[in-house]
């Protein structure tokens, strides 16, 4: 059987190029852009993102319209935030840094500047009449929870939603904005595909994923949305077993010594093609599907189980650090699933979006939680995240990004 060696844990992959923590210096580190990379791991050029978040020809070539709003870096905002954890019932525990004390508050006061052009803060009103009648979904796992909590929290300025769900299930969730009739879902799916527990009391047990089978929690529910936001990424450096036509092909971090092992690169880019699929095989979507990259974590010091953590306090500029790694083979795998799916569903008209947040979070390593998602315990080590992003937090610039694409989406 062939397969692909496993590759090393993704924490102990992350390298800090400059910075007041830093692990490795470089005199004069290369912009990302301009770094030199193999030819199969080519970042895209500027314009091909900008097609792939918009659709490319169709729009006008005005300068709004031609700015690639993903390229760029963080710049100081003292007006920010727009809610606090206070103001909003939406944020869960372990993002509510403030709660638990985090003393440092400037993480808060930045905002993303594209190049060549200007970022609108988000504006709730404008969101919500541009969404007027209709539905959003987000499908993937707790980051893309992240995400939607974010943007009920920047609503909250306006209007709070009303919850509308069928199950007490934060996982799946559904709530209206009954003055707009426009409402938003979530569902839980972090490897998109079928997947099944070896041992459903233990989440630390191999995944058992079915690569090439829809997860019909989400597949079956979205076909008359107006708006999916798809995204996935940690939790594929789970262990895993890998299936394909229900044959055990591989496996991540297993044990079995007469099974191959793969990485997690394999069952990324099938779980993503086959979500992809299904998404075109839809005979009644007609909705626009916008793909959220690969969001970097900054584990320092440590992998995520032997300490790591993510303490700096302010954002990186954009020559102090650099995409490679595990990180810049996940975002090229979504890149080229995205490709792919594009391609087959222009034939029946479907419109498929990126929402590149990767480089403007890679520069965020101040966003985490840390050890700021929960109380302190007294002789008892809590393990640190540095994967959710805090509330509010940069990743209210999600929204930036989401309601510019919406605008965009509209003139054209």
């Amino acid at each position: 059987m062939v397969g692909e060696r496993s590759q090393k844990r993704p924490e102990k992959d992350f390298k800090i190029v400059v910075g007041e923590r830093s692990q490795k210096v470089r005199k004069k580190p290369p912009r990302p852009s301009k770094r030199r990379r193999p030819e199969t791991l080519k970042l895209p050029e500027k314009n091909d993102r900008r097609q792939a978040s918009h659709g490319g020809g169709e729009l006008s070539a005005s300068k709004a319209l031609e700015c690639d709003i993903f390229s760029g870096e963080w710049v100081w905002n003292p007006e920010a935030p727009y809610y606090t954890n206070e103001t909003c019932w939406a944020i869960q525990e372990h993002q509510n840094c403030m709660k638990f004390g985090r003393p440092d508050k400037g993480f808060l006061k930045w905002r993303w500047k594209p190049d060549g052009c200007e970022l609108p803060v988000f504006d709730p009103f404008h969101f919500l009449e541009l969404v007027r009648g209709k539905s959003l979904a987000f499908v993937g796992d707790s980051v893309a929870r992240n995400h939607m909590q974010s943007l009920i929290c920047l609503l909250s300025r306006v209007v709070y939603p009303v919850d509308v769900s069928n199950s007490a299930d934060e996982n799946f969730k559904r709530w209206e904005y009954r003055s707009y009739n426009f409402n938003i879902s979530i569902y839980w799916s972090p490897f998109l595909v079928r997947t099944q527990q070896t041992d459903p009391n233990d989440v630390t047990r191999p995944f058992n994923l079915y690569l090439d089978e829809f997860n019909e929690d989400w597949t079956t529910k979205i076909e008359k949305f107006d708006y999916v936001v798809i995204s996935a990424g940690h939790w594929f450096f789970r262990p895993s077993m890998f299936y394909v036509k229900r044959r055990l092909v591989g496996c991540l971090y297993c044990l079995q010594t007469n099974v191959t092992h793969m990485t997690s690169y394999f069952s990324y880019r099938r779980a993503f093609r086959t979500a992809f699929r299904a998404i075109n095989s839809l005979k009644n979507y007609r909705g626009i599907t916008y793909l959220r990259t690969f969001a970097p974590s900054h584990f320092e010091n440590g992998p995520w189980d032997k300490g790591g953590e993510c303490a700096r306090t302010r954002p990186f500029g954009v020559n102090e650090v650099v995409l490679d790694g595990y990180n810049l083979e996940m975002y090229m795998i979504q890149l080229q699933e995205l490709r792919i799916a594009k391609r087959v569903g222009r034939k029946r008209g479907l419109k498929f979006r990126l929402l590149d947040t990767t480089q403007p979070m890679l520069l965020r390593p101040d966003g985490h939680p840390d050890k700021y998602g929960h109380w302190s315990i007294e002789n008892k080590t809590v393990v640190n995240d540095c994967v959710h992003w805090c509330l509010p937090g940069p990743v209210d610039t999600w929204n930036d990004f989401l309601l510019e694409m919406l605008k965009r989406e509209d003139r054209s």
